[in-house]
């Protein structure tokens, strides 16, 4: 009684959960009938996207997802007639692609067979649009997207952002003029409540097949057939199956038993598709299964759509009652797979799991090595194994007997796919492999995703990158290497009568996930980020002065132009002997160290920066660059003043303060010019207004300023002529005039500076400007104080004076 009273409690519980589950989704669901709800929805807020940059979203759709929606806003406003103006290297982009993050600019060929002429117009209908949304478009200031469960498969979905593409995204650079551009996005994916409804609106029946799988020495067979013994369609009507393969099968076989047609002419079209529904447009395999079975050699593993149908390509030529006719059969799938180990005709070829390695002192996550499991603690620090011991044994099938083929099965995991695949086979001898690749699937000749004969016949994909291959050697990268099991099939062409003692030295196989193709080639260092929620990494280079491209192996300035750039920066600066030059001969002690100074930080900073010699941190060096460099300019400024010492001093104090605030704080950035000018002209006013003030002060106290009303407008008349002279006796104004002429030249230069000009144009500015501050200082004509000088000769007179008394 107690077992009864509990299961009935267990009973309602469950029913309560259900029910209340079922509430839930009905309140989420988006449309009146309630057959599909959110899965998950996000609001990325709004952010940047600095110039060079790349901001990545993933997006991941569960199986049972009816449709995926997109609506990105941005600040970026570019028309049509614009977009062929506009460089690559600044042209905002958007990408989208299925499983890993999108690459534009992989290869210098990729880049240049981007076609970026047309905006994107938000909608994909058809086979041909599907491959049209894994390309590249104009960033726009609307973008929405919609795709469906029919469109697109389960798993993750990629959005890249890039502010500029190319070579040059990865060059570093000494000063970035170009613009950021902000963006926000809203994504949401929708799913179907019910586990046997699908499609767009959730309104597809899926008929679950029922199996049973049979092991023996030969291998396993999945059966699978319809729960209903017999199932009738009319020419208008379809019928759709779900099959889950799990794991490496060797056939997919789809029959049909039991048929029964009203007319000889007709036709039972199936339509078999992985991952999405299949229909008449959108399938991967197809054929009449009325009288042939449908078999799909080395199925990926995942779920299958399998949609039955009357409405084949012959049946539209079918005339008069055929039109009407119904067919009834029994649905019948085979799922053919290999011992454990086993593979390939007959089962007849090897097939191994590799086990992941970590590598030891790396930070960056995911970075491993890959060994056959029973090898996976290799000796010694290679990363290499022999491949001759596990090759497979040649096939006695005769014509099979000049090929073998042997698989390697490695796994990468959830998080991972902003990694590369690294796959390296070397031999002492002429190679006699050749590589295919495949994602979820054993590849064949036909059926690839990446595959490598020679140097002549390999991949054309922006993600096939071959480095250095030759006979002797092969080595590849799959860049951005999607999530899940990667099947490699190493096809050995080599004559079955040649004695194995004969066949040529070992050949070495190596094989590693790594986070940047070839160390960024030895010219940059491999960073790492987070796409915009933070839960998957992607890894990409960060290049030198002189070289760019995704790896760092194209030269973009060569060691010839490198030197010259750098001896024009750093030799530029030796125009500050100018200003200290002459400070130096007026005694005026602090402007020369300030000049001095600041030539010579700046040019240990160009030193650094170009990549010659940094004698101190980088950081450092472009502290003291900036600062003194601004401290010069308002330097010039408060010695062109004549105010007393101890108001310069107050004002170098502050100006010391202020311009290294702005030096701490994106120093780079081109207002901070235009604040240094404010700064020095604002202390040059205080200066003169000091003097004013003094001035003014004892003119007021003096008994001449005692004048009636009337005689105020003359007295302010004669100030205003006494200030026009003295401004003219105070100032050489043909060295004023050069001096502007040399700033209005520097001002120029920095305004022109780019990314690719910035050496010649910065060297410019270096001497434009100190040989300005040097006709500015040679300006000012030295001003004696004659009633000091009165009072100080009466003083000397004074004390000659008493030296005349006599001691006595």
């Amino acid at each position: 009684m107690a077992e009864i009273s509990f299961l009935v409690l267990t009973t309602l519980v469950v029913f309560s959960w259900a029910l209340s589950i079922g509430n839930c989704l009905q309140d989420s669901g988006l449309d009146n009938n309630g057959s599909f709800f959110t899965v998950s929805s996000f609001r990325y807020p709004e952010s940047q996207v600095r110039p060079y940059d790349t901001r990545y979203i993933r997006v991941d759709l569960p199986p049972w997802f009816s449709s995926l929606n997109v609506a990105i806003e941005s600040d970026v406003d570019i028309t049509a007639k614009s977009i062929s103006k506009i460089s690559k290297s600044l042209l905002p982009v958007i990408c989208f692609r299925d499983g890993s993050p999108p690459l534009p600019d992989a290869s210098t060929n990729a880049l240049e067979g981007l076609e970026l002429g047309r905006f994107f117009n938000g909608s994909f209908q058809g086979a041909e649009d599907i491959e049209i949304a894994e390309q590249c478009y104009p960033m726009q200031k609307n973008i929405s997207l919609r795709l469906t469960n029919e469109q697109i498969s389960p798993g993750a979905w990629y959005i890249g952002l890039f502010n500029g593409i190319g070579a040059t995204r990865t060059q570093g650079k000494m000063i970035v003029r170009s613009s950021a551009f902000s963006f926000s996005a809203n994504i949401s994916v929708e799913g179907c409540k019910t586990a046997t409804m699908w499609g767009p609106s959730c309104n597809q029946t899926i008929y679950p097949l029922s199996c049973s799988r049979f092991d023996n020495q030969t291998g396993s067979v999945i059966s699978c057939s319809d729960s209903i013994p017999s199932s009738c369609l009319t020419h208008a009507e379809t019928k759709t199956y779900a099959l889950d393969v799990d794991g490496i099968a060797e056939q997919l076989v789809i029959m049909a038993s039991n048929v029964k047609v009203d007319s000889n002419e007709s036709y039972l079209m199936c339509y078999a598709r992985f991952g999405a529904i299949a229909s008449e447009t959108l399938h991967d395999y197809a054929g009449d299964i009325h009288k042939v079975p449908l078999v799909v050699n080395k199925p990926k593993a995942g779920r299958w759509y399998i949609v039955i149908s009357l409405s084949g390509r012959e049946n539209r030529f079918v005339q008069g009652t055929n039109s009407g006719s119904r067919v009834c059969f029994s649905i019948n799938v085979k799922v053919l797979g290999c011992p454990i180990g086993k593979a390939g005709p007959n089962c007849g070829q090897q097939i191994y799991m590799l086990q992941a390695v970590m590598r030891r002192g790396w930070l960056t996550p995911f970075e491993s090595y890959y060994f056959p499991v029973n090898d996976a603690s290799p000796s010694g620090s290679s990363t290499y194994f022999p491949l001759e011991p596990i090759v497979s044994n040649f096939s006695s099938i005769p014509e099979l007997d000049t090929s073998t083929w042997t698989y390697f099965l490695m796994n990468i995991p959830q998080g991972g796919s902003g990694g590369h695949i690294h796959f390296r086979l070397t031999s002492d001898s002429t190679m006699q492999y050749e590589v295919y690749l495949r994602f979820g699937g054993l590849p064949t000749i036909d059926d690839r995703d990446y595959y490598y004969v020679n140097r002549t016949s390999a991949s054309r994909s922006m993600f096939f990158s071959l480095y250095n291959s030759s006979q002797e050697k092969v080595d590849f990268y799959i860049l951005y290497a999607r999530e899940g099991t990667w099947s490699f099939g190493l096809r050995q062409l080599i004559d079955s009568n040649t004695p194995a003692a004969s066949r040529g030295p070992p050949t070495l196989v190596s094989l590693s996930l790594e986070r940047c193709p070839r160390r960024c080639s030895s010219y940059g260092q491999c960073r790492y980020a987070f796409d915009a929620s933070g839960l998957t990494s992607y890894s990409f280079c960060s290049c030198d002065r002189t070289h760019g491209g995704f790896d760092c192996s194209i030269e973009i300035v060569s060691h010839q132009e490198h030197i010259v750039q750098s001896i024009a920066l750093i030799a530029s600066n030796a125009a500050a002997l100018l200003p200290a030059y002459w400070a130096l001969r007026q005694r005026e002690y602090p402007e020369w160290v300030l000049f001095t100074s600041s030539g010579i930080s700046s040019a240990l900073y160009h030193a650094c920066d170009v990549g010659t010699w940094c004698v101190l941190s980088y950081n450092v060096l472009q502290f003291m660059d900036f600062w003194l460099s601004f401290m010069a300019v308002v330097g010039t400024f408060v010695y062109l003043s004549t105010a007393g010492e101890a108001v310069k001093r107050t004002i170098h104090t502050v100006v010391a303060i202020l311009t290294a605030l702005l030096a701490l704080t994106q120093a780079t950035r081109a207002s901070n010019i235009i604040i240094v000018l404010a700064i020095g002209s604002l202390g040059l006013l205080i200066g003169f207004l000091v003097e004013f003030v003094t001035k003014y002060r004892s003119y007021c106290g003096s008994a001449g300023f005692s004048l009636n009303m009337l005689d105020r407008p003359r007295a302010v008349k004669e100030w205003f002529s006494n200030l026009i002279k003295t401004l003219k006796k105070r100032f050489r104004w043909g060295f004023v005039a050069a001096g502007l002429v040399a700033f209005t030249m520097a001002a120029i230069s920095f305004k022109v500076e780019t990314s690719s000009s910035y050496w010649i144009w910065h060297s410019i500015w270096h001497f434009t400007i100190y040989t300005s501050s040097f006709f500015f200082l040679c300006s000012k004509i030295a001003i004696v104080n004659n009633e000091n000088l009165a009072h100080h000769g009466a003083d000397n007179y004074e004390l000659t004076r008493q030296d005349s008394l006599p001691r006595n």
